[in-house]
């Protein structure tokens, strides 16, 4: 079973930086998508930042600019690093996984959420 355990999360002044970090366990296959969502109170939850296997990043608009996913060093970990933090990027952030199986016959998607980690930006 494949867990995914979040860390770095925490309280931040605005304009203020965070690295979020992203281990994945249980598998010795390469994940084909990892990625962060966000979801704030009283909203849906929203992709801020993915990143392929192949190394295509994707961004929100209102993080462009201001927000780096990476894949670290180890096999299976992403961050993001978070600068010039608003207000409005105060959210519970969801670290995403997704491993694609092909067969002759089949092709299957399997999907994995961590925990999530809180961010909070204010002064």
């Amino acid at each position: 079973q494949v867990q995914l355990v979040e860390s770095g999360g925490g309280l931040v002044q605005p304009g203020g930086s965070l690295r979020l970090s992203c281990a994945a366990s249980g598998t010795i296959f390469s994940l084909d998508v990892m990625d962060w969502y966000r979801q704030a109170p009283g909203k849906q939850r929203e992709l801020v930042a993915g990143l392929t296997s192949g190394g295509t990043t994707t961004y929100a608009d209102s993080v462009k600019g201001r927000f780096t996913i990476s894949r670290g060093n180890a096999k299976n970990t992403v961050s993001l690093e978070m600068n010039n933090l608003k207000p409005e990027d105060t959210a519970v952030y969801y670290c995403h996984a997704v491993r694609r199986t092909t067969t002759p016959t089949t092709k299957n998607e399997y999907d994995y959420w961590g925990q999530g980690t809180q961010v909070t930006v204010s002064s």
